[in-house]
């Protein structure tokens, strides 16, 4: 028995999992210099490091000899709206946001004030994220930025958010116990990289530190700061809900064409509920957007709908947040319902971009997701193919693509 025992140990020893941490161990331990360099002190480096293991069942990693791994599919790139979302849920978050909003009043005043983002969004944002801060994080931050950038698609950016976790933990901003993120890094009430807490942070509280942890002030004034920082026009909605003419041509649901939303209206676009718009909001410049393609609610989308997006690049998301926001003033729902419409599933629309790049129609990212540019690139093809012009990944498309390769 104990020569067998002898024996496991050695190939425990030699199996690969153990070589591949005994190569992240030293892959940390050369992060020092850079660590260093940030303002992390030994004593901080050493202690947070010390037993450190990586995650190797995290999303988006690159492992030898195992098949490479995607980002998890997001609700928001792989529900229909409908899915993702839901009124029933967009009320309860509505109604909890409410009662947040008169109980964190005079901060959120001084953040309308402060950075002219209005209280709902701020408030639909954090609750988007971490449903009010309720939803617990699963993750060791330091683990998953640690592990991402010793085998993650993306090495680069996650070595310098490892060394800013390891500074944020240094400075005592929070413990490492309530250091929580998601499987991408993303940590606080409202879902910040460790770069970002330190772009986008403010010490609203006035404390002395910055809390996004903890500190409700404090995370959504940073919130507030960051979509300042991207752009953020004060005074100026996330979008309006129109209905498009019958003869709408959905390939112009694309970011690169904007016009004045005067323009829009002149061309036949009608804001919905009898909804009447002023000069000033006439003349600012939007874009098309139908998430549907052709099918179910239409917007006009402003810059500051774009500012949304950065904070997180799907359409859905904003469309959640801003519906979010709107529903905590007046609680209606989208005017057009969504449609019945399905998703394919994301290697069938990946399959279509790398159709549609083939033959010229679609420049953007192979990923799966029917995005504007995807949905642009669709409605032309059909155009081509003398197919419906919906702008919409159907199995009817698939299956002429198919024909044509």
């Amino acid at each position: 028995m104990i020569a067998v025992g002898v024996l496991l140990v050695a190939l425990t020893l030699h199996s690969p999992a153990c070589a591949a941490d005994a190569g992240f161990t030293q892959f940390i331990a050369s992060l020092w210099p850079e660590a260093q360099a940030a303002g992390v002190s030994r004593e901080t480096f050493d202690l947070q490091t010390r037993g450190l293991e990586p995650d190797y069942k995290l999303p988006d990693l690159i492992l030898p000899g195992r098949p490479a791994t995607g980002a998890p599919s997001q609700a928001e790139f792989v529900q229909v709206p409908a899915d993702y979302i839901k009124e029933a849920s967009i009320a309860r978050l509505a109604t909890e946001g409410q009662k947040l909003m008169a109980k964190h009043r005079a901060a959120l005043d001084g953040i309308e004030q402060r950075f002219g983002v209005p209280a709902s969004v701020v408030l639909a944002i954090w609750g988007r994220e971490t449903d009010y801060g309720r939803y617990a994080l699963p993750y060791d931050t330091l683990r998953v930025v640690a592990t991402q950038a010793y085998v993650g698609r993306r090495k680069d950016q996650y070595r310098a958010e490892f060394i800013l976790a390891l500074k944020i933990l240094g400075e005592g901003a929070v413990t490492r116990k309530e250091f929580r993120s998601s499987w991408a890094g993303a940590t606080g009430y409202t879902q910040f990289l460790p770069s970002e807490y330190y772009k986008h942070g403010v010490d609203l509280d006035g404390d002395g530190r910055v809390d996004i942890w903890h500190s409700v002030p404090d995370a959504l004034a940073s919130a507030a700061q960051q979509l300042v920082n991207k752009g953020w026009q004060p005074g100026v909605r996330w979008a309006y809900e129109v209905r498009a003419p019958g003869n709408v041509d959905c390939t112009t649901g694309v970011p690169e064409v904007t016009k004045p939303i005067g323009e829009w209206l002149r061309a036949g676009f009608v804001p919905v509920r009898g909804a009447k718009l002023n000069a000033a909001e006439q003349a600012q410049p939007a874009s098309l957007l139908q998430p549907e393609g052709v099918y179910g609610p239409a917007f006009l989308t402003t810059k500051n709908y774009f500012v949304i997006k950065e904070y997180n690049f799907s359409d859905l998301y904003v469309l959640f947040v801003g519906h979010l926001s709107d529903f905590m003033g007046s609680p209606l729902p989208f005017a057009t319902p969504w449609s019945a419409s399905t998703q394919l599933r994301t290697k069938d629309v990946e399959a279509m971009q790398r159709h549609l790049t083939r033959i010229g129609l679609y420049k953007d990212k192979l990923d799966g997701k029917a995005g504007m540019q995807t949905r642009a690139a669709l409605g032309a093809y059909q155009k081509s193919a003398g197919l419906k012009v919906d702008c919409w990944p159907s199995e009817a498309v698939l299956q002429s693509m198919s024909a044509a390769r």
